[in-house]
């Protein structure tokens, strides 16, 4: 049987591929320290259970319109406003399986063969695949460590052709923390207005940022830029509900219809039930969400403390999300055999970051317990002081 010839290239996630073994071994006994997960370790909350409860009890199984429910779709255009600063009428809010499925139909939405995409470097690794999916070209542009991995925007600039049509871009980031300023954000978008680029804005993180960095919406920044930017974002990370599969987007109304069309002849409506927990989810107030993004913020500090004490590794503090992104570089492994070897001798479970478009880090989630966080660390300093 032949294979489709735009699957031929793509490669299976190595974040879901490592945090499978890790989840295989503390099966079998083993106690692993997961520095892997790209998912909060709290459980849902409850108002947000009771809610799913409540539809399956009262029936609320069937099908719903292909783009999302009118009242969740309707919450999602005022926590736009609210959150954001961006009017997005309901008919412009399309709900998904995922953020993850929202960029996905946004790229197939708005991408033609040879269309070229620049994506910042260290990304998310689905985006690049995401990319080719669509028949286009990811074209990537590096950031460095020592710059605080933010976009060069010389760089920026000599990358765009013809045949470039959008840029993605992710602040809060995935893997390395970056949150970009509203400065930053401005050139971004002067320079997407000047060379008649699309941006997709993908913000799963937005309320997970620490200390003084704020978020903003690109698309907030005027008109210009608004008629030209896809906004995605979703509730799997601010109210750990990865499994509950529902992203969102809002977007110029002719993308937005298209997108529904796209999905109504794919996967269709989004769960019924998960759509009501994600309504629950919306109407959760930002203070109450406060205790847990404190605890992240101190799960950051430590695991940054300590990483930062074993002198081969160079650690980039992260600013949102929850992952801190390290140069191992010093230990002369490639990322790949360092997280292979680390999970084999000690059952410690990082992500090496290749797939993330860097030859010399590793990603660290702190979506895990303090205790697991001091004790994985220790694991890892005893392990470089014994094999390099």
């Amino acid at each position: 049987m032949q294979i489709a010839d735009r699957l031929k290239d793509i490669q299976p996630s190595a974040t879901l591929a490592l945090t499978a073994k890790a989840k295989l071994l503390k099966k079998e006994g083993k106690e692993v320290i997961n520095f892997a997960a790209g998912e909060p370790d709290f459980d849902t909350p409850q108002i947000i259970k009771d809610a799913a409860i409540k539809a399956i009890q009262e029936g609320f199984t069937k099908y719903t319109p292909e783009s999302g429910t009118p009242e969740l779709k309707e919450a999602i255009s005022r926590k736009f406003k609210k959150d954001n600063n961006l009017d997005y009428a309901a008919e412009q809010v399309i709900v998904s399986c995922g953020a993850k499925h929202s960029i996905y139909n946004t790229l197939q939405a708005i991408i033609n063969p040879k269309d070229e995409v620049i994506i910042i470097s260290p990304y998310w690794l689905s985006y690049p695949a995401m990319v080719n999916l669509a028949g286009g070209k990811p074209i990537i542009l590096t950031s460095l460590q020592s710059q605080d991995f933010k976009i060069n925007f010389e760089k920026l600039e000599k990358l765009i052709t013809k045949k470039t049509k959008a840029i993605i871009i992710n602040s809060p980031s995935n893997p390395t923390g970056v949150v970009y300023s509203k400065a930053e954000l401005e050139k971004i978008a002067a320079i997407a207005v000047t060379h008649d680029l699309n941006v997709i804005s993908d913000e799963i993180y937005e309320k997970l940022i620490y200390g003084a960095e704020k978020h903003f919406s690109i698309a907030s920044l005027g008109n210009e830029i608004y008629n030209r930017t896809i906004t995605v974002n979703g509730v799997s990370k601010t109210y750990s509900m990865t499994g509950w599969r529902i992203g969102y987007l809002g977007a110029p109304k002719e993308i937005a219809k298209k997108i529904a069309t796209l999905q109504g002849h794919s996967t269709s409506n989004p769960t019924s039930i998960s759509q009501k927990g994600a309504l629950a989810a919306l109407n959760i107030p930002d203070s109450d969400l406060k205790p847990f993004i404190d605890e992240f913020a101190s799960r950051r500090d430590i695991l940054v403390e300590k990483l930062q004490e074993i002198p081969k590794l160079s650690v980039f503090k992260p600013r949102g999300a929850f992952y801190t992104f390290v140069d191992i570089s010093k230990l002369k492994l490639t990322p790949a055999d360092f997280a292979a070897r680390l999970l084999d001798d000690c059952f410690v479970a990082v992500i090496p970051a290749e797939s993330f478009g860097s030859k010399t880090h590793v990603r660290l989630s702190f979506a895990t317990s303090k205790k697991d966080i001091l004790e994985g660390v220790n694991r890892i300093k005893g392990w470089i002081e014994k094999n390099t």
